[in-house]
């Protein structure tokens, strides 16, 4: 997708969220979609990235309306993907099982350093790549990377703790949707196995300004298995937003 959105004359940057790939975790408070948003603004100003396009895929999508709250006035526009918006319907609304035992005390430390090489945790996280693309093929070189990097203590742990995270932050969040100005894509497939077509139209019904694409035969891992489509949304979002359509913008 990076080379893709270069092509149209796109300054694409693309962060690691805190604990994921190779960034930190931040220390002495809990990575919510607040914090992130708060450390991802931070960074863009080191790169000196102004009012770029935000695009949130998946969890995401709390996180990048976050921003547009939180800096208003700093950001050009918002591309939703497959995106979790609210707690009702989030398929881990309540917590789940595995992401509560990961981060309680001493036990979670212990579970992801002894268990995650081992058979069982191969074994969750093959089950966890062929639910994400679910119906959908798989691209090789995605599982690979997918499994090097998920079975690392940190990113395990941060995952879990971002889906305990999500659905207090998005119950306060949501309610201020209504509030976001900023020119809004939100783009999701119609084969999505989690709930996201009801978040997608809910996220229209709040912001009425909004465009609002469903894929045909497009599941949750739009941004690997079709870059194409994000490429048409920043496109169509750009120039509808642009006095000069020629004029590159960053995305984020």
């Amino acid at each position: 997708m990076i080379d893709l959105a270069a092509a149209q004359g796109y300054r694409a940057i693309v962060f690691d969220r805190p604990g994921y790939g190779h960034s930190e975790r931040p220390k002495g408070e809990k990575a919510t979609p607040f914090v992130q948003a708060r450390l991802i603004h931070g960074a863009l100003k080191q790169l000196g990235a102004e009012k770029p396009v935000m695009v949130g895929h998946s969890w995401s999508g709390t996180m990048t309306l976050t921003y547009a709250l939180t800096y208003p006035n700093e950001i050009s526009g918002i591309v939703t993907l497959a995106a979790a918006m609210y707690k009702e319907g989030y398929p881990a609304e309540n917590g789940d099982p595995i992401s509560k035992l990961v981060a309680t005390p001493v036990i979670g430390d212990l579970i992801v350093n002894t268990l995650l090489k081992s058979p069982i945790g191969m074994a969750l996280a093959e089950n966890m790549v062929k639910q994400t693309f679910a119906f959908e093929p798989i691209p090789a070189d995605y599982r690979e990377a997918a499994l090097a990097l998920w079975l690392r203590p940190g990113p395990f742990k941060a995952n879990r703790e971002d889906i305990l995270a999500f659905s207090p932050a998005a119950e306060e969040i949501s309610k201020r949707y209504k509030e976001i100005r900023t020119p809004v894509m939100i783009v999701a497939g119609t084969e999505h196995p989690f709930g996201t077509i009801e978040q997608a139209l809910r996220l229209k019904e709040d912001i009425p300004h909004a465009k609002l694409k469903f894929v045909p035969n497009v599941a949750h891992m739009i941004p690997q298995n079709h870059p194409e489509l994000v490429i048409e949304a920043l496109n169509e979002l750009t120039a509808d937003n642009s006095d000069d359509k020629r004029n590159p913008c960053e995305i984020v």
